[in-house]
């Protein structure tokens, strides 16, 4: 099952409800929330910085991760960032599906970049050149 990072940035009203209702709280309606999305709820740690608590949850898919990003920010309380997170074995099986041959620039192109790029190196024409 893919897993998501939510990292979450309380509002003032947010931010009032931890200070009353305490983290643990939050936890149970997190992973209760996770789990009507047919997922499971690995962590929730709150922290200080850009942003003041992180999610990581195991999600069916995609759609599963909007859902609950909108549902949070439905609320009012909060705004979150959803990133997908890979394994490092994830990360090997991209080498194995490398294309055959090289991406190739489309025809004309490669002419168009070095016009432009001797142009703005010589001074002759528009470019970066500084003026002489």
């Amino acid at each position: 099952m893919p897993k998501y990072l939510f990292s979450i940035s309380y509002t003032a009203e947010g931010a009032k409800g931890v200070r009353k209702d305490g983290g643990t709280k939050r936890r149970k309606v997190a992973s209760k929330a996770v789990e009507s999305l047919g997922g499971k709820l690995e962590a929730l740690y709150f922290c200080f910085g850009q942003y003041d608590a992180v999610v990581i949850a195991d999600l069916p898919d995609a759609a599963s991760a909007a859902a609950l990003s909108l549902a949070v920010a439905g609320t009012g309380g909060a705004e979150t960032t959803t990133t997908v997170l890979i394994t490092p074995e994830e990360m090997d099986k991209p080498r194995a599906r490398r294309p055959p041959t090289k991406p190739r620039v489309p025809s004309g192109l490669e002419t168009q970049l070095y016009s432009h790029v001797h142009l703005a190196g010589s001074g002759d024409g528009p470019g970066l050149a500084e003026e002489g």
